[in-house]
């Protein structure tokens, strides 16, 4: 890093007005004592996050100068060794001489790309006047990073796109009680939302834009976080594996079957392998892997994960088709949402499925797109009343989106997803 480029860096961010950006549902503390990650795919808004925290600080009455913003994807500031982050500090004190004393803001934008910044960074927690702030595009990374580096003194966000209310709110939609006119628009903007997605950019794109900029997202979050992070040398099969779990979301996943599968189709790769690549994918957090709810550790390791995706938007965007079942792309915005307010999940299909439960059986819930077939709902009635014998201390909820209101009254727990989703907090 030169020095003198970092301090045109300071400077432009100094003087640049803050750009504008939408109100999220996450708020990070800006004084707590702990170093704040952020932790997520691209594009889903953690610069933005940075700058509405910034602004926040702003509206307090922190001078600009005392605030730092480095992004380390501009090119100005690479390559970085871990030897040089000390030029922060004394650029800071360089081109603002003039500051008026206090505490220091650091925000460090996409810091995989700067090696060593974890050390770096507790030193300057432990001697500094000084509030840090990373994000980064793997999650287990950097709360590994973070937690190794800082020993209890790190607290990590995780930022999802956006939720099915943020969606709302970025297209300008407003959910009327007691209005059918708007239940009908909340009903329709859901369909969208499961098509396309909750990236940021996507949700206040032209129709005509969104696949493009989702086949975009594919293509860089295979290459940069993929394929390059990891030095991948078989791309071609981390691009298969990509596609078929954005064909599969909320299906079971069984590295077996998925290793016969790719060996007839003419892969030379070992199981091995296989696990490896799908340990990346869940790293980047592209994917995410849901164990059967057991009491025995040995029993969940023998048994098949559900796979869910980080964006149900991707599912076109990796060239998985446009087909797919919109149940399933429920089931993951369900899980998604779920996960949103909680980290551990499990799946349950002893007697009956369960979509998602907690690890303490507290908390279950199924999805189904469509209750208009008496079959369908008998079928769902069983699952729900299967999983209150089970988890008898549970409440659970059956989220669905078509119905028939004649038979509706015969499943136990069931509403409308697009409702449970714009509650706050998610729960049963």
């Amino acid at each position: 890093m030169n020095s003198d480029n970092l301090g045109y860096v300071l400077r432009e961010f100094a003087e640049r007005p803050l750009p504008s950006r939408r109100p999220r549902e996450l708020a990070l503390p800006t004084d707590s004592g702990k170093v704040v990650g952020l932790a997520g795919l691209r594009r889903t808004g953690k610069t933005f996050l940075f700058f509405d925290t910034i602004a926040g600080l702003v509206a307090r009455g922190v001078d600009r100068r005392r605030i730092v913003y480095l992004s380390f994807e501009d090119d100005r500031l690479q390559p970085i060794s871990p030897g040089q982050f000390d030029l922060i500090l004394r650029g800071v004190r360089e081109v603002f001489p003039g500051a008026p004393t206090g505490r220091l803001y650091i925000f460090l934008d996409e810091v995989q790309n700067a090696p060593g910044w974890e050390r770096w960074v507790r030193r300057v927690a432990d001697t500094e006047d000084a509030s840090i702030f990373v994000t980064g595009s793997s999650s287990r990374v950097l709360t590994r990073d973070l937690a190794s580096a800082l020993r209890g003194r790190s607290k990590t966000f995780e930022v999802f796109p956006l939720s099915f209310r943020e969606f709302l709110a970025f297209r300008g939609i407003e959910a009327v009680p007691h209005s059918a006119r708007s239940d009908s628009q909340v009903r329709s903007a859901l369909e969208q939302y499961l098509t396309w997605g909750g990236f940021p950019e996507v949700a206040t794109a032209e129709a005509a834009m969104r696949p493009l900029i989702l086949e975009e997202y594919a293509s860089v979050m295979l290459l940069r976080d993929l394929v390059e992070r990891h030095a991948i040398r078989n791309e071609p099969l981390m691009r298969a594996l990509l596609r078929h779990c954005y064909r599969n979301t909320a299906s079971f996943l069984s590295l077996s079957k998925l290793h016969r599968d790719f060996t007839s189709l003419g892969f030379l790769v070992s199981k091995n392998t296989l696990f490896d690549y799908m340990a990346m994918l869940e790293e980047a957090g592209l994917v995410f892997l849901l164990p059967k709810h057991e009491r025995s550790l040995r029993k969940q390791a023998h048994n098949p994960k559900k796979l869910h995706v980080a964006d149900t938007g991707l599912v076109s965007a990796f060239k998985a088709g446009t087909g797919l079942d919109a149940g399933h792309r429920l089931e993951t915005a369900v899980f998604l949402e779920c996960r949103r307010r909680q980290r551990a999940w499990h799946y349950h299909s002893n007697g009956g499925d369960i979509d998602l439960c907690d690890a303490e059986g507290r908390t279950f819930f199924n999805s189904c797109w469509s209750l208009t077939e008496a079959d369908a709902v008998s079928r769902e009635r069983r699952n729900m009343e299967s999983a209150a014998t089970r988890l008898p201390a549970a409440s659970g909820r059956l989220l669905y989106h078509e119905y028939a209101p004649e038979l509706l009254a015969t499943v136990p727990g069931a509403q409308p997803a697009w409702r449970w989703l714009l509650e706050p907090d998610g729960g049963p």
